[in-house]
C-alpha cells in the first residue's frame, strides 16, 4: 500500500486544472427546455451549467430534469418544451468550488459528483473542474512518489 506522509498533493491549487467557462457548454436563464435538450444532446453532457446574463453561476440542469418535467400521465410531452424555462427545472442546490481552493476540497466533493462548477469569488463562472482530470493529477503524483 502507498503511504503518502506530506500534503503536497491536497494542497495543491485547482486553477491550472480547470476547464474554462469558454470550453464549457452552458445555457441560460430564460433560455426554454427545448433549446437546453439540444445543447446536452449535441454535446452529449449529462448536465450543463445554468448562468445569468452577467455568467454567475445560478444552477444545473440535466437530461433527467427536463425528462421529469414534459412526462405526462400517459406519454412525453415533448410540446412543452419551448414553454419550460430553464431556470423553473434546474438544481440550485449544487456543489461549487472556487477558482482559488485546493484539490483536497475538490476530491471531497467529486466523490459524489463527475464534475464541479467552478466559480469566481464574486459568483462568476469559471469552468468546470472533472472528476477524471483530478484522478489524473493524482495518478501523475502517485507515480511520481513511488519513483
Amino acid at each position: 500500500m502507498v503511504s503518502i506522509n506530506n500534503k503536497e498533493f491536497l494542497f495543491a491549487p485547482i486553477a491550472d486544472q480547470i476547464i474554462s467557462s469558454e470550453k464549457v457548454a452552458h445555457v441560460q436563464i430564460g433560455n426554454n427546455a427545448e433549446h437546453a435538450l439540444l445543447v446536452l444532446t449535441k454535446t452529449g453532457y449529462s448536465a450543463i451549467p445554468v448562468l445569468d446574463h452577467q455568467y454567475h453561476l445560478k444552477g444545473l440542469l440535466g437530461i433527467g430534469m427536463i425528462t421529469d418535467a414534459i412526462l405526462g400521465l400517459e406519454r412525453i410531452e415533448y410540446e412543452r418544451l419551448e414553454n419550460i424555462k430553464v431556470d423553473e427545472i434546474m438544481e440550485t442546490s449544487l456543489p461549487t468550488i472556487r477558482v482559488n481552493e485546493r484539490f483536497q476540497r475538490a476530491m471531497d466533493l467529486l466523490i459524489n459528483h463527475p464534475f464541479l462548477c467552478v466559480t469566481e469569488e464574486d459568483g462568476t463562472f469559471a469552468g468546470i473542474l472533472t472528476r477524471r482530470v483530478v484522478m489524473k493529477e493524482f495518478k501523475k503524483y502517485l507515480y511520481n512518489v513511488q519513483a
